[in-house]
């Protein structure tokens, strides 16, 4: 069969035309990933495929905490969160959402929205505290402040806030509200999108998975206290990163 000169410079052509794309391809690929020497993706951080639709406005990079408010894990996190919100970049839209997996953190998620709906998140840090306490003085216990019955979980609940000014009344009230049990419906919805199996667990702009449980021992420190300082340095590089790569995702 013959080939004349013309067909085999075309062909030739094609194929180094498909070589440079491949390789602009490749490049792309690359090049709308983080890439980091200190932390590396499926050992500190996991890649979510696909990637999840989050709120945050134009220019704003959204970082979502999973936590309940017994859970030790997320008592030891705190500080590093709290010291952190005061200084992150103004371009991280950053939000604290419950588990709802059961019993025990569907009672404290239900008690976080009470909180912020008669709006006193201030009380937050008080309630971890003091149901960390409680934990400790109960052997490790996280059934804390936690009725056998819904009425006397919220009895237990409401005592609490009326030790700290709450009235009892605008406690049972917003307890019981339609915008507390929307923000419950929709804690439950991203927990199941973001298949959380353990607190606490951050997820950057809907693509990244971390937390302090994806670090191993580092010099002296335990795991845990060498995570929950990692996994902040961790959010700010991914955060940084999708910041700096809006087009990238």
């Amino acid at each position: 069969m013959r080939v004349s000169i013309k067909s085999g410079a075309l062909t030739v052509a094609t194929a180094l035309l498909a070589c440079c794309l491949g390789a602009l391809g490749a490049r792309a690929a690359a090049a709308s990933l983080p890439v980091s020497s200190r932390w590396k993706a499926g050992v500190n951080y996991k890649i979510l495929s696909p990637a999840q639709p989050t709120n945050a406005p134009a220019g704003k990079v959204q970082v979502i905490e999973f936590f309940y408010l017994a859970c030790p894990f997320c008592h030891a996190l705190e500080p590093h969160i709290v010291a952190w919100r005061k200084h992150k970049p103004s371009y991280v839209q950053f939000e604290q959402v419950p588990v709802m997996w059961a019993p025990l953190q569907q009672a404290d998620a239900r008690f976080y929205y009470t909180l912020l709906a008669v709006g006193r998140d201030d009380l937050v840090p008080t309630t971890f505290n003091t149901l960390h306490r409680l934990e400790q003085a109960a052997g490790g216990d996280e059934n804390v402040m936690i009725g056998d019955t819904a009425a006397k979980t919220l009895a237990l609940q409401e005592a609490f806030a009326e030790r700290h000014g709450v009235p009892g009344s605008a406690f049972a009230n917003a307890y019981h509200s339609f915008d507390v049990q929307v923000e419950l419906d929709r804690a439950r919805q991203l927990g199941n999108v973001y298949q959380i199996t353990a607190t606490p667990t951050i997820i950057v702009d809907g693509r990244f998975k971390t937390g302090p449980s994806y670090f191993s021992y580092h010099g002296n420190e335990s795991r845990l206290a060498s995570g929950d300082r990692r996994v902040i340095a961790l959010i700010n590089f991914l955060t940084r990163w999708v910041h700096d790569h809006p087009q990238a995702g």
